[in-house]
């Protein structure tokens, strides 16, 4: 390809609104173009990094037993209704109706459409394990798009989809779909780390994004010292130990307790340690059940954890206004002491008790009333728990259940394994296969993502300095630049190299723009990144040849005619 003749040049200005090295450089180097907020054209040198990425992850699944298809990207939205989904996404969902009247749901996710066409034949053991693909546009109605290709409201999704007879069977795939993912992303140059996660609206008991270490990235995840335990903020798991729980209980009292609302204040009044004091905090759910989560002081809710204790699809903080008139507490000094007694007879409230409270005696805290505190407080004592277990969020220097220390990491997800089990061939009618006993039973199901457009960006955040992008030869759009400057003779030199490049199937970009400087070329080539520069001129060929340089190289040295393309493809074939 002529660089005079890309679409899709290099720009010296970018949106204010782009702060994160990929969203700057992608767009810089005329890989993407912004349509609207959340929404970009990949631009022909994009669109060759991307073609690259979904090209290994197909050898990659094909490799696994995949097999690739297609679905239609407006979902029946009684597929949706099926499921429940219509109302428990953790996105809002896109929705069109045609000229029939009849309701579609623009694709977020396929597992329904997968399930749906699934049913559709007469599956037998025999048939299973079966693992199917696609590549697809997907449509998320994000609140805040934002970082440009890191989070966005369409983009293009590797998702795959994996029906089982049973859990056994399905814990083989699931590994194998494990090492798949960890190659793909060593093609592309991406260390990724395997971690814990919460399944969110996908449904199942388990899953497992895989992660590129980013100070940028969104997700916050606990590794231990021992490289054991990995697991993201929303479900790390961690140990408590004991702190005075050898101490007799103390008479309950209520004291006055003229402070502010903050936990802090608490602290500053009472001269007593935070991990002492009670921390209370109302929710109401989507089932507008009011929801009190009492915890340790020196500890914070994990809305996830509590969500799934509770069963509830949302949370939402509990306004002042319903803390006062039917919860007859006050914000800053609810307790969980009495509430059960005192509340609106038509409020249904679950007191949820976290397993740090089994660590301490004699705590302190608010007693539902403006500068009012209660001391000595103690669980089954002084207040029963509704429900009861770990809806806190771990912190780095706390101790995994294995005792190693837990260490804090962020990080981009490049894409995500997910266990299914049954949730959705228990919702799903008809999602069943003949067993070998000749009866029906449900799919056991697994699901398998990949966001082609966050992995580039991620390459980019990983892969770049100062000058611009440095690409892993596997995905980018052009193994050489070739730079020509100087005489007739540079550019015919030049033309005769272009052409027995590509004769030998490498991929070449040839800036062989006339009225650009040598400095303006040289800053392009190091902005678009490609891995390899080769510069002809009438320097170069006066010193017998033409100038190599890697864009990970801070050298460059000078490589005769007859060894250019043998210099070329030792790079290009070890790389590969």
């Amino acid at each position: 390809m002529k660089y005079s003749k890309l679409f899709g040049k290099t720009s010296k200005t970018i949106s204010k609104d782009a702060t994160m090295v990929s969203h700057k450089l992608l767009l810089q180097a005329g890989y993407i173009a912004e349509s609207v907020a959340g929404r970009y054209f990949i631009l022909p040198l994009g669109m060759r990094v991307q073609d690259k990425i979904m090209e290994i992850i197909e050898e990659e699944m094909d490799r696994a037993g995949a097999q690739k298809m297609i679905s239609p990207i407006l979902h029946p939205l009684e597929l949706w209704k099926e499921t429940n989904r219509t109302n428990t996404t953790g996105f809002e969902l896109m929705k069109v109706k045609d000229r029939r009247g009849a309701e579609f749901a623009l694709g977020g996710t396929a597992e329904e459409m997968f399930v749906d066409v699934f049913r559709k034949y007469n599956m037998s053991y025999k048939d299973l394990p079966c693992n199917i693909y696609q590549f697809s546009t997907k449509f998320r109605d994000e609140m805040r798009a934002r970082g440009g290709l890191l989070r966005v409201r369409e983009f293009v999704m590797k998702d795959a989809y994996s029906f089982d007879r049973d859990e056994e069977s399905f814990k083989l795939e699931y590994q194998k779909m494990a090492e798949t993912y960890t190659r793909i992303f060593e093609r592309m140059g991406l260390k990724t780390t395997m971690v814990l996660a919460d399944n969110g609206y996908i449904g199942g008991e388990y899953c497992h994004e895989f992660v590129v270490d980013s100070e940028i990235g969104e997700s916050t995840y606990f590794v231990t010292e021992d490289g054991s335990y990995a697991a993201h903020e929303e479900v790390a798991e961690f140990a408590l130990e004991d702190i005075n729980v050898d101490e007799e209980m103390k008479p309950l009292q209520v004291i006055d307790a003229v402070r502010g609302t903050t936990m802090e204040d608490g602290v500053k009044l009472h001269g007593l340690p935070m991990h002492m004091q009670i921390k209370d905090v109302m929710y109401k759910d989507d089932k507008g059940r009011y929801i009190l989560a009492v915890l340790r002081g020196d500890l914070d809710v994990n809305e996830v954890k509590l969500s799934h204790l509770t069963g509830s699809i949302t949370l939402e903080h509990a306004s002042e206004e319903d803390i006062r008139t039917l919860l007859k507490s006050e914000p800053g000094f609810i307790s969980p002491v009495g509430m059960k007694e005192n509340m609106d007879s038509s409020v249904e409230l679950l007191i949820v008790a976290d397993r740090s409270l089994r660590t301490i005696k004699n705590a302190y805290g608010g007693a539902n009333a403006l500068n009012k505190d209660s001391l000595n407080v103690n669980i089954d004592r002084d207040y029963k728990a509704d429900l009861e277990g770990d809806i806190a969020f771990a912190r780095e220097g706390f101790k995994s259940i294995s005792g190693s220390k837990l260490i804090a990491r962020k990080g981009i997800e490049v894409g995500n394994i997910f266990q299914l089990g049954y949730h959705y061939s228990n919702l799903m009618k008809n999602a069943e296969f003949v067993d070998v006993d000749g009866k029906k039973k449900k799919y056991y199901m697994g699901c398998y993502g990949i966001g082609i457009g966050r992995t580039m960006a991620a390459v980019v955040e990983i892969m770049s300095d100062e000058k611009g992008i440095v690409w892993p030869i596997g995905i980018s759009p052009y193994h050489v630049h070739l730079i020509t400057l100087g005489s007739q003779d540079a550019v015919s030199k030049s033309d005769a190299l272009y052409n027995n490049l590509i004769e030998n199937g490498v991929e070449v970009l040839w800036d062989e723009r006339e009225d650009v400087s040598a400095g303006a070329k040289f800053a392009d080539a190091d902005l678009i990144g490609i891995p390899i520069r080769i510069v002809v001129s009438d320097r170069s060929l006066e010193k017998g040849g033409y100038e190599f340089k890697e864009r990970n190289s801070d050298t460059a040295e000078i490589v005769n005619e007859g060894d250019i393309l043998g210099k070329v493809m030792g790079v290009v074939n070890k790389s590969l």
